[in-house]
């Protein structure tokens, strides 16, 4: 069983009308926070991609938040996959 303070990761796709209002910047907000490492960054079929490190507990908010989105946004799905980290990320960026 996974401790709470034990690193994991998030990936998220996040589905809707997600680009162009700050969606990313959002995100960043919101992880660097939390205390988050990773990434987000816009795909080229109009989904937003997140890759967030950390506690178990500041990604499930992280997820909260990503079904919030803000306020210009229209979120209609995430699809979300938990995963071992294979790698230490530092920081957390947009990505282009």
């Amino acid at each position: 069983m996974q401790q709470d303070n034990e690193r994991q990761e998030l990936y998220a796709r996040v589905l809707g009308y997600v680009q162009g209002v700050g969606f990313r910047q959002f995100v960043m907000h919101h992880a660097t926070a939390l205390g988050l490492r990773g990434y987000v960054r816009n795909l080229a079929d109009g989904s937003v991609e997140v890759l967030a490190q950390g506690p178990r507990a500041a990604l499930e908010r992280l997820l909260t938040l990503l079904h919030r989105g803000p306020s210009a946004a229209e979120v209609h799905e995430v699809r979300v996959d938990w995963r071992q980290p294979s790698e230490p990320l530092s920081g957390f960026h947009i990505r282009w």
